[in-house]
């Protein structure tokens, strides 16, 4: 009996053994048919499949890359195309204009700047604002004098008296009387005018205050005792012939000499209009070396001295 239990034993660890080893042995072969296939990869055959497995991605992503880029560019193309189709913006028009006292720029229908009369002024409360009129009229400001004129001078409506036209302000302040001007000082007045003329033009000059142009003809004017009524007389035309530059000095151009002497010297007044003798409220440079009694007669050589009047 126990024979044959030993008997079965050894069969059962024979075929336990032969099982094991066969399954062993099968392992091993698949073992052996895996690292052949890894060795075929190794040579070549299979890196492509392992990159392909890589770069379908890598290739979208190029791809996607250079369809955002292209919808950019075209995208770019698109509002430069944009921008040339929209209109070029104009500068203000107005900035080139000028308009004179009592006027203002106006950007009319056409887009084009215009000068107008000014629609108000504002409200002046400040006595010490009030001005003078050569009319002998009081005005609250010279806004409020100025755009009268110009409403008269452009026959509006709201024009109150026509000789408004060529109102202009003789002096600060409000309206006073003055003692008349009398022959005897009206006739030395000029005398003492082309001092206080020359005067000015030398102060100015030494303060540097004066162009290259008429610092010269100061300098001659300090060289040559002959010139230096003349020089001075003929800079103060020009000089008040401001804008526009039309070889005449208007009456509201008159202003800078008037109002600071009307306080000081009673017969400015008086000796301005003896200037301006055909009364078309424009004092010629021929009218003006009249008036302040110059010697030189030739006006055109007088004009010469002017800066710039010629190019006009």
């Amino acid at each position: 009996m126990k024979t044959w239990i030993l008997v079965l034993l050894l069969v059962g660890t024979f075929c336990v053994s032969s099982t094991l080893a066969k399954i062993e042995s099968e392992i091993a072969l698949v073992e052996d048919e895996e690292a052949e296939i890894l060795l075929e990869e190794e040579d070549g055959d299979g890196a492509p499949e392992a990159q392909n497995l890589v770069e379908p991605d890598a290739a979208n992503d190029e791809d996607d890359d250079e369809e955002e880029e292209e919808e950019e560019a075209a995208a770019g193309e698109t509002e430069e195309e944009e921008e040339d189709e929209r209109p070029i913006p104009r500068g203000d028009p107005c900035n080139d204009m000028y308009c004179g006292a009592g006027r203002e720029c106006i950007i009319n229908e056409e887009g084009e700047g215009e000068c107008l009369c000014q629609a108000v002024c504002e409200e002046e409360i400040d006595p010490r604002r009030k001005v003078c009129s050569n009319l002998n009229e009081t005005w609250v400001s010279d806004c409020e004098l100025y755009r009268q004129r110009c409403l008269c001078e452009d026959e509006e409506p709201a024009c109150t008296k026509e000789a408004y036209a060529h109102m202009h302000i003789d002096y600060y302040g409000e309206c006073q009387e003055f003692r008349d001007c009398q022959e005897s000082e009206l006739e030395d007045f000029p005398r003492r005018m082309k001092e206080w003329l020359f005067s000015i033009m030398r102060d100015m000059a030494d303060r540097k205050s004066l162009s290259e142009h008429y610092l010269a003809l100061e300098q001659e004017a300090e060289e040559d005792s002959n010139k230096q009524w003349t020089n001075a007389v003929v800079w103060k035309w020009c000089d008040l012939d401001s804008y526009p530059r039309d070889r005449s000095v208007s009456r509201h151009e008159l202003f800078p000499i008037r109002a600071p002497l009307m306080s000081m010297e009673h017969c400015i007044g008086t000796f301005l209009d003896s200037c301006d003798p055909n009364d078309d409220h424009y004092v010629s440079l021929k009218e003006w070396a009249a008036c302040t009694k110059l010697s030189v007669n030739d006006t055109t050589k007088l004009e010469d001295l002017c800066e710039g009047i010629r190019d006009n």
